[in-house]
This record gives structure tokens, C-alpha cells and sequence, in this order.
């Protein structure tokens, strides 16, 4: 029997170490506390304490092609932007043919996580679990935290002075469901995330009035980019991300402000953000402008205060007559069942190797998976994570020194403040990290050795999207079918809305190409 590995939580992140632990021989133990997989994209009508929550009129922001299972292709057939009812058949469908049900122990709440007094020996854990009122100990080798973090709201009530005795209705995003409770409302909306935007488009449909109030502005993107391609197979790819990394900072940021004010420019609607060069996640959202421009979404800036009845904003204007508040504010990272010294283990903030390791632990038998986020989808980041994190238990993987692991945080988020800005959120560069997590194990693609062996895969895997299958192409975990998805991918990609002929690719590589050369030549001039 392998070593025996304790996870929290049946999303994508806990569906992913089940199989990952199972590759490298140990025997996984899944806990969910619902009596469903799918963790976020399971969809309630309600809003139930300890589990993520969405609202009904949720798709996907990442595409089919670049937010699969990395040897697990969506059906053709599929849409390329998903809603959650289509991605939780999905999730349900890889799970049953993987054979991972059986390892997963539903309706069962994990209430405590710690340390066993043998543990600078053994690295053991004792984990306490409650299952129809009865609680159960168990002693596992290994611990992967998949609960997710869009679980605890922050709602963050003292901001707000007034707030106290505005005689209307106010709730947390989380507690959205649908918009008929707000026909004919005057809505605010607080926050200018995904969630945020996504509500107040919604409700604009519906309500009298919606204003959405940001602190600080957001990129809005289109799902749909260049020729009409979803945005992500256009924008992550490799080539791209050596330009961003390669260029100097003044022109890297001159042209990412640039691409993104190309739909739209987003001073003339409020929406510039207050640091345009920073990297934050943007604000997907397909219809936010035209409502504005229509005038039933109004931006403000941020609430100064409350009254019985009207919201001041910190220019002076004032919405009045508010019938509900909602707070897209975000949530805050918790997890109950563990000491917080653990995963906070320098001035309470969350410090973790590579966003998965606490760095100052005795011994490495612990791993929080899907906590990082980048400009990429979950499930391939969780995939790989969780193939790093097994191999560690597995003992086929060693970690750094702790000294190493802690100068590599730092590092990590001296570049992070640069790119990202302050912000509590783990986030990083996709294609850096995934190559990081990659190299580990020995899963990271060799691009100049494809060159030379596989010039056609080369070049999609170089100047096209950066799609999950390139890290099951080689090394340990190799999928025989990888190649050929990476270069259908294109085909999938149109499959559901061409109803004619297949699309050319060679001039689209063409182009390409001849901007390679266009490159070769500026550099062999100035060098």
C-alpha cells in the first residue's frame, strides 16, 4: 500500500490530486462536504455556509481549448465559452472515467487537521472528520488542501460609515442567484470584478437603474478577440510572453495598455484603471460597455457613505432611492480546519513555495492546491500542481532548502508588487509558472529540441496557444494524444460555430512567420 493522502474538497483542484495520487501509487482519501463533485461549478439555488457559490447565468471566462483536463479534451461539439451546467457535465464526465468516485467520501465535513505528535518523524497528520453527527480520526502520511477561495465573503461593512442605518437591503455577491428579486430596483453595485460586472449587466435588463461603484477602474475585455477567436488562444501563447518578458518595461506597458484600450477606451467610460500598466486580472464582459453607453449601467467611483436612502460617492454625486446593495467585494482566504500559522507563516500573510508548499514545514507533507491565480484557467494550473505535490509525497520529488524556498518568495513578490500591484491574491505570470511547475517534474515542453525533431508541433506549440496538453507532451505523465490535440486544437475550436468549410491556417502561420523575420531583422540591424 502507498502512502495514504487526505484531501478536502471534490472541485476540479480535489478531482485532480485524486488522480495525480493515484499516477504515483498512493492511495488518495477524498472529503466533500456536499453530497455532489464539482466544488464552484456545482450549481444551488442557495448560498450554503462552507461552500463555494455562483449564480445561475454563469459561463466560463477561459475556453474550452485552454481549460481542460490536459489529457481530457472537451467534446467537439462543445461551446467554446461554457456555461457552469456544461462545465460540471464535463467535470462529472472525467471523473467518472477516470474511476475517482470511489475515493471520495461525500457529505463528510472536515473539522480539524493536525499535526501528530510523531510528526519530525513521520510528517504525519491526524485529520478529524464529521459525517451524520459522528466524528472519526484518521492518521494519513500527506495533506492536499483543494478547498478552494471563493468560499468566506469578504464583506467588508466598516468601509462604509452609514451603512449602519441605510434602511435598504444589502447582501454579499456570493448570495446572488438570479435577478427577478430586482425588477424595478434601484441597484448599487459595489466592486468591479467578474462577479460584479456580470451582476450589474444582468440586472440592467430588469431593474430601473444599476450603478456600479469601483475604487480604482478595471480593464474590460471581450471574450472574443482577433478574427473572432476566443480571446485567451490569441493572447496566452508562448511568443506573446517571451515579448512581454523580453521587451523593456516602458514599451511592454505602452503596448499592453495600448491592446487594451482597443475595443474600447476605457477613460471615456469611466473605467480606466487608476495603475493601467499593472497586470490584474481584467474584467471579462461582453455587454458592459453597450449598457453603459445605453445608460442602464452607470459608473461611479468609490462610496464615501451612507444615508437612510442614497449612497455618496467621493466626487460629491449622489444615487438615490437605492433599493439593494450588492457587495461584489471578493472573499477572503480561510481555512478553519487548520492553524493559520501554518499557511500564514510570516506576518500573516499567506507565504507558500510556489503558491503550494509552506516553506518553513518540517517535513513536506503538505500542499494547498488551486490557490494561485494567473491569467490562465484553474484546472490545468490544479492539474499540475497536484502532479508536482504527489510526486513530493511520492518521494520522487524533493523541495529546495527552506532557505532557497523563502529567497524565491521574496523574489517572487518583489516581481509580483511589479506587474500585479498590492493585492492578497497569490498571483502570477501563467506561462512562467506553469513552466516553473513543469520543469519539477520534468513536464516542461523543450521547445528547441521540437524544432529540431517536430518543426509543425513547434511552432504551434511556440506561436500558438499555450493550451493545457503541452504539459502532458513529454516526460513523466505523457499522454500518447497530446500532439494530436495540440495541433486539432484549432478545429475544435471552430467546430461548434462553422457550419462550412474548415479555416485555413496557413496564412494565419504565414503571418506569424513573416513577423518573426520582421523581428530577426530589427534585431541583426541594432545588434
Amino acid at each position: 500500500m502507498g502512502k495514504r493522502v487526505a484531501i478536502v474538497g471534490a472541485g476540479v483542484s480535489g478531482l485532480a490530486s485524486i488522480r495525480c495520487c493515484l499516477e504515483e501509487g498512493l492511495e488518495p482519501t477524498c472529503f466533500e462536504r456536499s453530497n455532489d463533485i464539482g466544488g464552484l461549478w456545482k450549481f444551488l439555488d442557495h448560498a450554503e455556509e462552507g461552500r463555494a457559490s455562483i449564480y445561475q447565468s454563469v459561463f466560463t471566462n477561459s475556453s474550452k481549448e485552454m481549460m481542460c483536463f490536459p489529457d481530457f479534451p472537451y467534446p467537439d461539439d462543445y461551446p467554446n465559452y461554457m456555461h457552469h451546467s456544461k462545465l460540471q457535465e464535463y467535470i462529472k464526465t472525467f471523473a467518472q472515467k477516470k474511476n475517482l468516485l470511489r475515493y471520495i467520501q461525500f457529505e463528510t465535513l472536515v473539522s480539524s487537521i493536525k499535526k501528530c505528535p510523531s510528526f519530525l518523524v513521520t510528517g504525519q497528520w491526524e485529520v478529524v472528520s464529521e459525517k451524520d453527527g459522528k466524528q472519526e480520526s484518521t492518521i494519513f502520511d500527506a495533506i492536499m488542501i483543494c478547498s478552494g477561495h471563493h468560499v468566506y465573503p469578504n464583506l467588508p461593512t466598516d468601509s462604509f460609515p452609514g451603512l449602519h442605518q441605510f434602511q435598504g437591503h444589502y447582501l454579499h455577491s456570493r448570495d446572488y442567484k438570479d435577478p427577478d428579486a430586482f425588477k424595478g430596483k434601484r441597484v448599487l453595485v459595489i466592486g468591479l470584478g467578474n462577479s460584479g460586472s456580470d451582476i450589474a449587466v444582468e440586472l440592467s435588463r430588469l431593474a430601473t437603474q444599476v450603478v456600479i461603484s469601483t475604487r480604482s477602474g478595471s480593464w474590460v475585455m471581450s471574450r472574443v478577440w482577433d478574427n473572432g477567436y476566443p480571446w485567451d488562444m490569441v493572447y496566452v501563447t508562448r511568443f506573446a510572453s517571451f515579448l512581454r518578458n523580453a521587451l523593456p518595461s516602458f514599451v511592454s506597458d505602452w503596448l499592453y495598455v495600448k491592446k487594451m484600450n482597443t475595443w474600447f477606451k476605457h477613460e471615456n467610460f469611466g473605467l480606466m484603471p487608476l495603475n493601467g500598466s499593472l497586470r490584474k486580472e481584467p474584467v471579462f464582459n461582453d455587454e458592459l460597455p453597450s449598457r453603459i453607453l445605453c445608460g442602464t449601467v452607470s459608473i461611479k467611483p468609490n462610496v464615501k457613505e451612507f444615508t437612510e436612502t442614497s449612497a455618496v460617492f467621493e466626487d460629491g454625486t449622489v444615487f438615490e432611492a437605492i433599493d439593494s446593495v450588492i457587495f461584489a467585494t471578493g472573499y477572503d482566504y480561510a481555512y478553519p480546519f487548520l492553524d493559520d500559522s501554518i499557511i500564514k507563516s510570516r506576518n500573516n500573510e499567506v507565504t507558500l513555495f510556489k503558491g503550494i508548499f509552506p516553506p518553513l514545514m518540517e517535513k513536506p507533507t503538505l500542499a494547498v492546491i488551486g490557490l494561485v491565480q494567473s491569467l490562465g484557467a484553474a484546472i490545468p494550473t490544479a492539474d499540475l500542481q497536484a502532479r508536482w505535490a504527489a510526486k513530493v509525497f511520492a518521494n520522487s520529488c524533493t523541495l529546495p532548502t527552506t532557505n532557497e524556498m523563502m529567497d524565491d518568495i521574496d523574489e517572487k513578490m518583489g516581481k509580483k508588487l511589479k506587474w500585479f500591484g498590492q493585492s492578497q491574491t497569490l498571483q502570477t505570470d501563467y506561462i512562467t509558472y506553469m513552466d516553473e511547475l513543469g520543469s519539477f517534474i520534468g513536464a516542461k515542453p523543450n521547445i528547441p529540441w521540437l524544432f529540431l525533431t517536430d518543426p509543425q508541433l513547434a511552432l504551434e506549440v511556440y506561436f500558438g496557444p499555450c493550451s493545457p496538453y503541452q504539459f502532458r507532451l513529454m516526460g513523466p505523465g505523457k499522454w500518447d494524444g497530446a500532439r494530436n490535440a495540440i495541433l486539432t486544437q484549432w478545429d475544435r475550436t471552430v467546430k461548434p460555430t462553422r457550419m462550412r468549410a474548415r479555416p485555413q491556417h496557413f496564412y494565419n502561420l504565414l503571418r506569424i512567420l513573416s513577423f518573426s523575420v520582421l523581428l530577426l531583422a530589427v534585431w541583426l540591424t541594432f545588434y
